[in-house]
């Protein structure tokens, strides 16, 4: 598995911590987040991700920034990207497995680090249900 990841500086500290848990996994990743808390554009950092999860050169991506919607709104513009705001470990499992996300958008300002990397586990380990909701994702626009 290789993931895409991204953030702005409110997301920093989660983004770090993420890393580590993916390294702790063995997972591959590309990192296109800053490592800084100044200020910056969330797009700056989330098109790349969104790009690469677009062109199927990862399995699933990550952004981060304070709310968790500018950075969503940002990755859904990209043509085959489901990006999914999430708040909990539950929305991250039912985006998961009935709209097959391939982003997980998390909003740092509003989530705790321990529930961010307990969401980052249900993403990576949940599956697309497919059947029923297959049909259903495939009415959502490409472009």
């Amino acid at each position: 598995m290789k993931i895409a990841i991204g953030n702005d500086h409110a997301g920093t500290e989660y983004k770090l911590a993420i890393v580590g848990l993916l390294k702790s996994m063995s997972i591959e990743f590309n990192n296109y987040g800053t490592d800084g808390t100044d200020s910056v554009d969330y797009p700056d950092f989330v098109h790349p991700v969104a790009s690469d999860v677009e062109g199927n050169h990862v399995d699933l991506g990550i952004i981060i920034c304070g709310s968790g919607n500018g950075a969503s709104m940002t990755a859904n513009k990209h043509q085959k990207v489901r990006a999914a705001l999430c708040w909990n470990k539950e929305i991250v499992s039912l985006a998961r497995q009935h709209n097959d996300a391939n982003i997980l958008s998390l909003p740092a300002r509003f989530i705790s680090l321990p529930q961010a990397l307990e969401m980052v586990r249900t993403f990576l380990g949940t599956d697309f249900e497919g059947g029923r909701h297959e049909r259903r994702v495939e009415k959502i626009p490409c472009s």
